[in-house]
């Protein structure tokens, strides 16, 4: 910031009584006193005290370097100036810090209080520098306009502050619980649907009709039978394992238990050569890219055509298949939409169900039962990795496959309205947050 910037919002009118001030004669740094610490180490230092770090949050940490009451502001890091979280928090009791923020304990007569809410309330842009690793600098700090009420009065406005911030907090704890019981409420459809409880199976269907059906395991010997006679790979054809059924819960009369080996004709997973990348062309898509029932097209990248085409030669995306976040971030499952051209790289898998619903196979994926096998078999090094023979071992629940239809529909009306409500509840949150930084901006409208 400019010497006649400042000097132009410190010659603004202030109410009686009150002063411009310099931050830096508002308070006593104490930067000096702050500890580095690696990843590593903090991770195993995991504790009770609070932790200020690069991520712009408190977090936890066995240790301290500070007692007492500090304002801690950020000093680097995207968030200076997206403002996607608070920059300043007021910490009381023992706190780390690490040379990723400021910190700071306001001289006698001023509030700690009240310079963190005023800081969260104004944009700090002007005085940071970088925009690639934006930073605020000490001494740029220091020449932040602090507008300075009298002690009583500053009492006064962080008491109402707290006052306003408590009642939204207590509306936003109560929109964060309808959130986990959504989530909650998602997980107990898929189980239910997993394990033949959300429909009326159709052996109960078809004995209260006098009629026979084509059983689960019927249905996967059709499949066997349709991936066999299909088979166009190379060398002699090899029959997919089978799982163990005792390792799993009695099924429903009907169902049968099998392997993702068994139920499709492909599992593979994306590109492994770095594509070659240009503006426009064909989407290239990754895991970041793969939602629970959905793709994400917001942030894509793209390949031009004959790079698609030689990646196509491997594994051409179609519609219907089931696509499995493998790397990374690890376990999430959509099904492909018709209509959409794009290729993938390796950290997305590719299933190719065979007969059997597309989208069954994507929720139970998304089940605890397919949770917690994918959670068993992905590996954890540097990042986690689901690979396809590990993919080929998942098993699945088949019913009947009018059975099938009727799970699906189900799934699909009551997701729909948990996707709703979830909807109203992230569009309130995000009111909520607007409502914080206007209740800040109306206290110290100067």
């Amino acid at each position: 910031m400019s010497k006649d910037q400042s000097a132009e919002i410190m010659s603004r009118p202030l109410p009686n009584g009150w002063s411009w001030v310099p931050l830096g004669q508002y308070v006593e740094n104490h930067d000096g006193r702050r500890v580095p610490i690696s990843r590593s180490e903090r991770e195993s230092r995991q504790g009770a005290f609070p932790y200020y770090g690069a991520s712009g949050v408190i977090d936890t940490i066995d240790g301290f370097t500070h007692e007492g009451e500090f304002v801690l502001i950020g000093e680097d890091g995207a968030n200076l100036l997206t403002r996607s979280k608070p920059l300043a928090f007021l910490t009381r009791g023992k706190v780390w810090v690490n040379n990723h923020a400021h910190v700071l304990r306001c001289k006698p007569g001023f509030s700690n209080a009240y310079l963190a809410y005023y800081i969260n309330s104004i944009n700090l842009s002007a005085y940071v520098t970088g925009t690639a690793q934006p930073k605020l600098s000490q001494s740029m700090m220091n020449k932040i306009p602090i507008p300075v009420a009298p002690p009583e009065q500053q009492t006064e406005i962080v008491a109402e502050l707290e006052k306003q911030f408590s009642l939204l907090n207590e509306a936003v704890a109560n929109l964060q619980r309808v959130k986990a019981n959504l989530k909650r409420y998602k997980a107990s459809v898929l189980k239910a649907a997993v394990e033949g409880r959300l429909v009326e199976t159709e052996a109960s269907i078809a004995q209260r009709e006098g009629r026979s059906y084509e059983t689960g395991e019927q249905l996967l010997q059709r499949i066997l039978d349709e991936r066999r006679s299909k088979w166009a790979g190379r060398g002699k054809y090899k029959e997919p394992s089978s799982p163990n059924a005792n390792d799993f819960c009695v099924l429903p009369e009907g169902w049968v238990w099998a392997s993702g080996d068994q139920l499709t004709s492909v599992i593979t997973d994306g590109e492994h050569i770095t594509p070659r990348r240009t503006p426009d062309g064909v989407l290239l898509l990754s895991a970041r890219n793969v939602l629970n029932g959905r793709l994400a097209l917001e942030d894509v990248d793209y390949v031009p055509e004959e790079e698609y085409e030689r990646i196509a030669r491997r594994i051409e995306i179609q519609a219907g298949d089931v696509l499995l976040s493998c790397s990374g971030t690890v376990g999430r499952s959509c099904v492909v939409p018709s209509g959409l051209r794009f290729t993938l790289v390796r950290s997305v898998a590719v299933l190719r169900p065979v007969i059997v619903l597309a989208e069954l196979m994507a929720y139970i994926l998304q089940s605890p039962l397919g949770q917690s096998q994918i959670n068993d078999r992905k590996t954890q090094t540097a990042q986690a990795n689901l690979f396809q023979g590990k993919i080929r071992q998942l098993v699945f629940a088949l019913p009947p496959m009018a059975e099938q239809v009727r799970i699906v529909a189900e799934v699909d009306r009551l997701l729909s309205i948990n996707r709703e409500v979830e909807s109203d509840v992230d569009t309130n949150l995000q009111r909520a947050q607007v409502l914080r930084q206007a209740i800040l901006i109306n206290q110290f409208s100067v």
